[in-house]
């Protein structure tokens, strides 16, 4: 029997096949992941509508499928005990009863799914309300998951694919597994350009080769920045929130996108327009085992420091396990990188096209320093690297842009007050 791959997603109607998780010959449960694919840097991984042993894997790893296309082949398990009629006929019946249970005419009764294998999953039925594809309904209802009990990621909560995976590992979760060490490559081998790396070269050499890049560096003082962290570190954590620099970073980004809205823009090369984008949402860039991929928090002037650390928190910690969202990569206005985690003072970070901006952080490091009667004090210093688009952002506005975050960062307890008119 032919498995073909499902809707991933809304608008989405192809993806890159990034690893098999079976191979011919495996025996297959409901629920268990075949596959892991690539949509917009996101990996999801599909699981199995079916029960039986796989035949044929029908693609390979680096491979662009088309949502419908066949991806492997397969024996149901009733088969395999003589009961292939009964096994074909019970498909024609799944299918037939998805048909009715998206009919919104009314009238017909569908017939009832099988008994979920899983205990604690309910059988899936048609809810009014739900929003789903016929592919993910078809699918829920072989893994016997009820639609109305899973979060729906899509557009005005319509449930996806990768919905019906985390779903089905959050129910039954795997053994947590150690961090894996990092993998900084083999002398004498070659690496398949693929996967998420291909996607991030790709992403590169269109931002280098479009945008003429220009960066600007200035050191900005965060002694008071260290000292308000340190105090609030105890209750954020009492409120399972773990503080760090990089929210306030993100505060007084908004801030400095509000006064200078020119940087918070995209180039409309075809209508030869500068966009100015009334949202901020702020891209962050994390180095995951796959590579630097940027979520994004969105409308985050309207989020309180609290919000954005859990934000910062769930989107770093889903980037690095692999399960990132496709819409939490989409729809970045601008992007802070950081290197100060790993030692770096100052970068000249490549800008996420198509914005014209991006901001990298290097460490905080004490240095001492004259104050205004001349009297050596240490302090608590930084390096702010910006790159800039030039056929947008000029250099005088470039270091407009620069002294209004550092007014922030100088004075971060104005940053904990709402906005004017909240």
């Amino acid at each position: 029997m032919d498995f073909k791959l499902p809707e991933l997603g809304e608008g989405v109607y192809e993806a890159e096949l990034v690893a098999w998780l079976v191979k011919p010959g495996d025996p297959v449960k409901r629920g268990q992941n075949l596959m892991e694919v690539l949509t917009d840097k996101a990996t999801m991984e599909v699981p199995s509508p079916f029960a039986g042993t796989i035949d044929e894997l029908k693609a390979n790893p680096g491979e662009n499928l088309k949502v419908g296309q066949v991806v492997l082949t397969y024996t149901a398990a009733a088969a395999k005990d003589g009961n292939a009629t009964a096994a074909a006929a019970g498909q024609t019946n799944d299918r037939h009863g998805t048909a009715l249970k998206t009919r919104r005419d009314g009238g017909v009764a569908a017939p009832a799914p099988a008994a979920a294998s899983r205990g604690t999953l309910r059988v899936a039925s048609p809810i009014p309300g739900v929003k789903a594809a016929p592919s993910v309904r078809y699918m829920a209802r072989k893994l016997g998951i009820d639609l109305a009990g899973v979060h729906g990621s899509g557009p005005g909560g319509r449930v996806l694919i990768d919905d019906l995976s985390a779903h089905v590992q959050s129910v039954a979760p795997a053994a947590k597994q150690p961090a894996p060490l990092e993998d900084y490559g083999r002398p004498g081998t070659r690496i398949k350009l693929q996967g998420v790396r291909r996607k991030i070269a790709e992403h590169m050499v269109l931002a280098k080769t479009t945008i003429p890049h220009y960066t600007y560096v200035d050191e900005c003082e965060v002694t008071d920045l260290v000292r308000l962290r340190e105090s609030l570190k105890e209750p954020f954590a009492e409120r399972g929130a773990k503080l760090t620099y990089l929210a306030f970073f993100v505060k007084a980004v908004v801030a400095a996108l509000k006064d200078v809205p020119i940087v918070n823009a995209s180039l409309d090369s075809e209508s030869e327009e500068i966009v100015l984008h009334d949202r901020y949402n702020i891209g962050i860039a994390v180095a995951s085992p796959s590579g630097l991929i940027v979520p994004v928090i969105h409308e985050a002037d309207k989020k309180e420091l609290i919000a954005i650390v859990r934000d910062i928190e769930r989107l770093t910690g889903e980037t690095r396990a692999g399960k990132v969202r496709v819409e939490d990569l989409r729809g970045g206005t601008f992007t802070i990188t950081s290197v100060g985690g790993i030692g770096g003072l100052i970068s000249t970070p490549v800008i996420n096209h198509p914005e014209v901006a991006i901001l990298g952080i290097g460490k905080v490091v004490k240095r001492p320093v004259f104050d205004a009667a001349g009297n050596v004090r240490p302090a608590d210093m930084i390096y702010l690297s910006l790159s800039f688009d030039h056929r947008v952002v000029d250099g005088a506005i470039g270091a407009a842009f620069c002294n209004a975050v550092m007014r922030r960062l100088q004075a971060p307890a104005v940053m904990l007050l709402p906005e004017p008119g909240a």
